[in-house]
């Protein structure tokens, strides 16, 4: 199975699209994801719908209720993770919320989608202090873990995330939730630059990246990847009466990043 840090050590900086899994409907949810990855996705972020999606904003919350209106579910998100790792051997990271995988059951949920094929699950509600609680079955089930960290985390806890992170460390660029905004954070350049100083842990940026002008900005500054999730969503969410279309413009967008890259 493909890694992080291969990905990481061919690619300057990795490009990830954001998806919801199921929006707007499986079939071109699928259609959708496997696009991505023919215009040049390097890793895949997955969300699985929930009620209560705290750290995503108003597009992404849209994008969780067409998705569970569908049916979405976390079996059938682990069925969909299957047929996307059938079609290209790619790494994909679950962003989600800690009552799925509770509800679940810690050790099946971890267990359950390292066969399916992810690399790694991001809980967007757990804190670093709780982090024992998935650290331990989450590597018994060979996953790697990936943790959050934001413009206001002090140095020593940033460097608490580190030592707790085998994968990459998540960089919310910006004060606030997941959305698309016109101008790049001017709290990134900082951020990075101390993150980059404090431990060795790939980085990926993620909040507010709508640009392919501002993916440059960010790999200019060394991120190992950047998180694009609202922008490509809202494509979605324009183009519901046109299958083609939104597809097009999902290619065209990821595409454009792509070679900015």
């Amino acid at each position: 199975m493909r890694t992080y840090k291969q990905v990481f050590s061919e690619t300057k900086t990795a490009l990830v699209p954001f998806f919801v899994i199921g929006d707007p409907d499986l079939q071109t949810s699928l259609s959708i994801v496997k696009a991505s990855i023919d215009a040049g996705a390097d890793i895949l972020e997955l969300g699985i719908p929930f009620s209560d999606p705290i750290a995503d904003g108003p597009t992404i919350q849209k994008a969780d209720i067409r998705a569970a209106k569908n049916g979405m579910n976390v079996k059938k998100a682990r069925e969909f993770i299957g047929k996307v790792k059938a079609y290209k051997d790619i790494p994909i990271g679950l962003l989600m919320y800690y009552n799925l995988v509770y509800q679940y059951g810690k050790e099946k949920f971890f267990e359950d989608f390292a066969r399916a094929g992810v690399n790694s699950v991001l809980i967007a509600d757990l804190n670093i202090n709780d982090a024992d609680e998935i650290i331990e079955p989450a590597r018994a089930a060979g996953l790697e873990t990936v943790f959050m960290a934001t413009p206001n985390t002090r140095d020593e806890r940033i460097k608490q995330i580190a030592s707790k992170t085998t994968g990459f460390i998540y960089a919310v660029s910006l004060l606030g939730v997941t959305g698309s905004r016109d101008k790049l954070s001017g709290l990134v350049e900082g951020f990075l630059n101390k993150l980059k100083r404090l431990t060795k842990v790939p980085v990926c940026v993620g909040f507010g990246i709508s640009k392919p002008e501002h993916a440059a900005s960010i790999a200019k500054l060394g991120a190992d990847g950047v998180i694009i999730g609202s922008r490509i969503v809202k494509i979605i969410e324009e183009n519901l009466g046109s299958k083609d279309k939104m597809l097009a413009e999902i290619s065209k967008f990821i595409s454009d990043v792509k070679k900015t890259l």
